[in-house]
């Protein structure tokens, strides 16, 4: 989570995953001048509304960009979106109540100051004169940083009974079998210098018994393999093919003369015998792909159950908007005309 407004926010809409709900459970509160809207019991204020703009305006001139004029369609999907956007954390903030997720003090203490020191190395007067570039209050970062801990515990309470059979993890090994398939590889070594002259000098010294690995510290313009003596995996088909020729049709610990390619000249040891082409056993990937099974199955269930939040909270119509504030297109609609209702 970057220490600014921008990562909690995120946070709420990856929760999400789909258009933003409206309303809340219960009765709605009494729609006041000093509020954009009300969902359910919960107000939003307008300082609330002007707070998020006045971030959006900051991150805008931190990017070099013109801000859009009031009265501009962009001003305007703008303005709609932070509606959206305060509507959404505040009908999670009013799920999590019912489902038992809270939100102590103590947890957004924690968790600003661990990134205070991730990213400010603890130091904070540089924490504050990033808040104050941003155009952020502390109030505002905390109120963020509830909302991402309501949002991370929303996401738990959700996909707690999320689980991936043995089965699946099999059928998806089976179904994605070229992923695993290994091409032949060996281990080489290598120097690579720009001028032929040169690399008939270092072959050369290679057939009198010079030391490889001191050539390649000494020659070679690959440095990452360089500084492991030349030494350099070769896996048929992602060299370029001079080199991955040559490669592999050396006997093992037989020198090449100097090759071509398109980086110089190389010239070349085959180290060990060539690794037949083989196929990676499930067992060894089978945790990989439950973890990604895993959180797949996890983000369709807050999807599924986001869209049934908006279809729950907006069927009452428990959320108002004061005038001019409406966002558009009006996510309700959206929510309540698409497919069946079921409970939130």
């Amino acid at each position: 989570m970057k220490p600014s407004r921008l990562a909690p926010i995120l946070a709420v809409l990856a929760l999400a995953l789909a258009v933003a709900g409206c309303g809340g459970g219960g009765d709605s509160a009494d729609l006041s001048q000093s509020d954009v809207a009300v969902v359910g019991e919960q107000s939003i204020s307008k300082q609330q509304f002007e707070d998020l703009m006045a971030t959006a305006q900051a991150s805008f001139k931190q990017q070099g960009r013109k801000f859009p004029k009031q009265g501009t369609s962009e001003y305007a999907s703008i303005k709609s979106q932070a509606v959206t956007l305060l509507v959404q954390q505040a009908e999670r903030e009013a799920k999590a109540k019912e489902l038992g997720v809270d939100v102590s003090d103590k947890q957004i203490d924690d968790r600003l100051k661990q990134i205070k020191q991730q990213y400010f190395q603890g130091k904070e007067t540089t924490y504050k004169a990033q808040l104050k570039k941003q155009g952020l209050t502390e109030e505002q970062v905390r109120s963020d940083i509830k909302a991402q801990l309501i949002s991370e515990g929303l996401f738990k309470q959700v996909t707690n009974d999320v689980k991936v059979a043995d089965a699946d993890v099999h059928k998806y090994y089976v179904a994605h079998a070229s992923e695993y398939q290994q091409p032949e590889s060996r281990q080489v070594r290598h120097i690579l210098v720009k001028k032929k002259a040169l690399a008939d000098s270092v072959y050369t010294q290679l057939q009198g018994g010079a030391d490889f690995a001191k050539l390649a510290k000494k020659y070679s313009l690959d440095t990452v393999s360089a500084a492991q003596g030349g030494k350099y995996e070769a896996v048929k088909g992602r060299s370029v093919a001079p080199f991955d020729k040559v490669a592999f049709a050396l006997k093992t610990n037989e020198i090449s003369k100097p090759v071509k390619t398109q980086y110089g000249w190389h010239v070349i040891q085959a180290l060990t015998a060539i690794k037949p082409a083989g196929k990676t056993p499930e067992k060894q990937v089978s945790d990989q792909i439950r973890q990604q099974l895993l959180q797949t199955k996890k983000n369709d269930a807050v999807n599924a159950w986001a869209k049934d939040l908006q279809k729950d909270f907006c069927k009452g119509s428990q959320i108002k908007y004061q005038a001019g504030f409406q966002p558009s297109p009006d996510p309700c609609t959206t929510a309540t005309s698409s497919g069946t209702d079921t409970a939130g």
